[in-house]
């Protein structure tokens, strides 16, 4: 993952609006619950609001240091972070404030010096590389700043990807991947090749990859540092509406506005340590 930008908006009114969806009919995406889609009754933890089921993610004394030469860097200083079911929560922070050592590690692909991080309660400490691979690969959804679709594939086929990794059954498959193209108000372009698909329909369709194998737990980079105005106000109510009626944990770095007065709770993050936490009512 790569951050960038200077990431310290501040002063952000929790009042903005967020722009529906405007290919997406409530019938078609289901919320909650495409047709095919599990729901949020169909969910671990749900219904209810957040809090209900087991913690998507707990972090505990995260400590992560990299030696250069005979000087040891502090990335990552004491961090304690947990988010629950349902919880939309915005990570901000300067280029190197370590949002990006955070984030690997919270998913698995980078190891604390120190601490303990536990996905779905499972602790990551204890798995081989292979378990930790498993594990997103089943329980964590991840999306980029950029959507990284296969241009010669059809949107379709993009979502499947994750699918047949996991060896699901064609027939499974194409419904499951339908159904998550439902979901983002995507199903009349299922059919179309990633270099037909406008940069806010791309970054849909890896939406729906992030989720189709039903994850608990998304952390997404900069979702929308590439879309216009309008599209990424959309890709944001997109992101609340996924979270709250399907009860995943979402962990969004960003500097966007609209993301961070959209969320639940805004955690800056600078020199390694989360100097501020605002909490907001629904």
């Amino acid at each position: 993952m790569t951050f960038d930008g200077d990431g310290t908006a501040s002063g952000l009114p929790i009042t903005t609006k967020l722009v529906s969806p405007t290919t997406r009919s409530d019938a078609e995406a289901g919320w909650p619950g495409a047709a095919g889609w599990p729901g949020a009754a169909g969910w671990p933890g749900a219904p209810g609001g957040p809090g209900a089921g087991p913690l998507p993610v707990e972090a505990s004394g995260i400590v992560r240091e990299f030696n250069s030469g005979h000087t040891t860097i502090q990335a990552l200083k004491g961090i304690d972070l947990r988010i629950l079911p349902g919880e939309f929560v915005a990570l901000r922070g300067r280029s190197g404030s370590g949002k990006t050592t955070l984030m690997h590690i919270l998913v698995g692909l980078d190891t604390p010096t120190r601490g303990q991080v536990t996905i779905l309660g499972q602790a990551l400490a204890t798995m081989r590389e292979a378990e930790r691979a498993r594990l997103r690969r089943e329980q964590v959804g991840m999306l980029f700043q950029n959507a990284h679709l296969f241009p010669s594939l059809t949107a379709l086929e993009n979502v499947e990807l994750p699918l047949r990794l996991a060896r699901m059954a064609g027939r499974d498959r194409s419904a499951r991947a339908s159904a998550a193209l439902a979901m983002v108000g995507l199903s009349a372009r299922a059919h179309h090749r990633g270099l037909e698909l406008s940069g806010g329909e791309q970054q849909r369709v890896a939406l729906a990859r992030a989720l189709v194998h039903q994850p608990r737990f998304v952390v997404a980079d900069e979702p929308t540092a590439n879309l216009d105005t309008t599209t990424g106000q959309e890709i944001t109510a997109l992101l609340v509406n996924i979270a709250h009626s399907q009860q995943i944990g979402l962990l969004v770095a960003t500097h966007d506005a609209t993301i961070v007065a959209a969320a639940d709770r805004v955690l800056s993050i600078s020199d390694g340590q989360i100097t501020d936490t605002t909490t907001r009512q629904r």
